[in-house]
């Protein structure tokens, strides 16, 4: 039989018990990425880090040892859009931002706003008199 017990002569007619113990563990993270899909991309690259899932998370007192730890994957929730990273315009200009690099998370840009330095010049077409 493989315990981590130890045990004994003292310990004869005690009985070895075994449970398993399910826990939830929620791990939230958070990444910087062009789009939902590169960020989910990111995430599934990222996660537990399996080799620190051992007995050091379990305490052992009182004759309890750890036998067996381990964390399987079972459920994730949708990826969610916090903010945008923009020029920091609050308490400077949109030009001494961008010369500065002072940048800020912009919580009310929009997920599909374009790049801040992408320039759009709107004309206003002739009208054509014929």
């Amino acid at each position: 039989m493989d315990t981590n017990v130890m045990f004994t002569d003292k310990d004869v007619g005690k009985n070895l018990y075994r449970k398993k113990i399910y826990y939830t563990l929620v791990i939230e993270q958070e990444v910087l990425a062009k789009d939902k899909d590169e960020a989910d991309v990111k995430f599934t690259e990222c996660g537990i880090n399996h080799a620190a899932i051992n007995s050091e998370i379990t305490e052992t007192k009182d004759g309890v040892e750890t036998y067996m730890v381990d964390a399987d994957y079972s459920d994730s929730g949708e990826t969610e859009y916090i903010g945008k990273v923009n020029y920091d315009d609050d308490i400077q200009t949109f030009d001494e931002a961008v010369e500065n690099g002072d940048v800020k998370l912009d919580t009310f840009a929009g997920e599909d706003d374009p790049h801040p330095l992408t320039k759009i010049k709107l004309v206003q077409e002739e009208e054509t008199i014929w």
